[in-house]
């Protein structure tokens, strides 16, 4: 009998029928990442599917019973599930974290100017990204604006086939000389990552002519959304990869788009308690699901993990159930979470990078991470021994394939999850996300397979 720790590849291993399932899901999951382009977009498409299941606003719920289904949202752009248990809370939760914000091109307060006769928006990156994967693709603009009546006006230009997009215009490669002998990280300034948004002057007299292109643009803004050059200081508005999600590679093994990181473990997040709480007769441990903000910015901010949000969210669902006396510190005490996101898969032509031992390779499961962090663990969340045991024990005992994984090899960078802000409350917690390529890139990689079991590893942890 053999020892040895080896990964091996879902596929092979794979009936007809779970083919199918995989297949199936996977089509689901790509429609949503479509649809949630953004934050906003993903929490109302998160809602949407939650409400088609059963659950209901959190507020109107005085009373909550076991079997209870229930959400809270923070401020549009976080997300708190819970299917409510037979047993007290302060016999702990079983809590599967994800976040929702990506890497995209925001924009600045004021964004709107002319120059050589064209209109700009002029950005701000948000997240970390290589800044050259942003230049010469199609941009779609999403967001909200508020007028001076405060109302609130919904953006979305790019989505459809008929749709314009937009662009950021690289410096073509004959006058680039100086450009190229930079450092990758500098040859783009990102004070000139601003996007194309018009070059059609305005009609109108009263413009000065130097202006006259970002006239017609404002214009155009006032006539289709009623707003003035002002309202953009009251506005979130963000450049995200107008391209669609599509299966990649001659046998469709793989799936590219936007935003799987940390969407691909949101949306299994979301879909894992739903199927969970209907596969169960008897909902035990209260389950919670959540998926947040900020995690790309490092959970600052009011709808990130830091916030408080989600302790008030915890201190309703005590006084709901009629456990006012305890302390949601004990709550958390006596929790399990998985920290859902994503990992680095070992990239085929950046094989140095990875440690192939403890590193995650497409197609061969989820990947269970101890710690994240960078050099001698610093900001990392490191899981406990006897946790990695039950949550192996789980995955083994109902079959999930998964890996274990590390991010890259020493000192060769490093990230981290909501894991620590979970671990700093008292729970016992784990980074267990997919493994993805190109990650932060417009346009990242994961294995279909790996999507799918990563649904499964979730819906299972749920089950116990």
């Amino acid at each position: 009998m053999s020892y040895n720790y080896e990964k091996k590849d879902i596929y092979s291993n794979y009936s007809q029928e779970e083919l199918d399932n995989t297949n199936s899901y996977s089509k689901s999951y790509m429609n949503f990442l479509d649809k949630a382009r953004t934050e906003r977009l993903a929490v109302e498409e998160a809602i949407e599917i939650l409400e088609n299941n059963g659950f209901i606003s959190l507020e109107e719920r005085n009373v909550l019973e076991p079997g209870d289904r229930v959400y809270f949202i923070n401020k549009e752009k976080s997300l708190y599930v819970a299917v409510i248990g037979s047993k007290d809370l302060v016999s702990g939760v079983n809590i599967v974290g994800a976040h929702i914000d990506s890497p995209r091109l925001d924009l600045k307060p004021m964004p709107l100017i002319e120059k050589s006769g064209t209109a700009l928006f002029k950005t701000q990156y948000y997240g970390g990204i290589k800044k050259y994967q942003w230049m010469s693709i199609p941009l779609a603009l999403y967001g909200v604006m508020y007028n001076k009546e405060g109302e609130k006006i919904k953006v979305a230009v790019g989505e459809e086939d008929d749709d314009p997009v937009f662009t950021i215009a690289d410096l073509l490669p004959h006058l680039a000389n100086d450009q190229m002998k930079l450092k990758a990280n500098d040859f783009i300034d990102p004070e000139k990552m601003s996007v194309i948004v018009g070059s059609l002057k305005s009609k109108e007299g009263e413009s000065k002519e130097a202006e006259k292109v970002k006239q017609n643009i404002l214009n155009i803004l006032h006539e289709k959304y009623g707003v003035e050059e002002i309202d953009f200081a009251r506005s979130e508005l963000s450049f995200v990869p107008a391209f669609k999600t599509k299966f990649i590679g001659f046998d469709r093994g793989l799936i590219g788009g936007y935003g799987q990181d940390d969407r691909v473990c949101a949306y299994a997040t979301i879909r894992a308690i739903i199927d969970a709480a209907d596969e169960m007769e008897n909902v035990e441990k209260t389950m919670i699901a959540m998926i947040v903000d900020k995690e790309e910015i490092g959970s600052f901010g009011t709808t990130s993990m830091s916030s408080r949000a989600f302790d008030m969210f915890v201190n309703k669902l005590i006084e709901k159930t009629g456990n006012m006396g305890v302390d949601k510190l004990e709550v958390y005490f006596n929790s399990k979470v998985l920290s859902a996101d994503v990992t680095a898969g070992i990239s085929p032509e950046y094989e140095e990078v990875s440690d192939i031992q403890n590193g995650s390779t497409l197609g061969c499961g989820i990947s269970l991470e101890k710690y994240t962090g960078s050099g001698g663990k610093y900001n990392a969340s490191d899981a406990n021994a006897s946790y990695m045991s039950d949550v192996m024990g789980i995955f083994d005992r109902n079959n999930i394939s998964y890996q274990v994984g590390t991010l890259g090899k020493i000192g060769k960078g490093g990230g981290g999850t909501i894991a620590y802000i979970l671990a700093d409350k008292g729970c016992e917690v784990v980074d267990c996300g997919t493994p993805v390529l190109a990650m932060h890139s417009p346009f990242e990689v994961t294995s279909k397979f790996d999507v799918y079991m990563t649904y499964l590893a979730y819906k299972t942890f749920y089950k116990g």
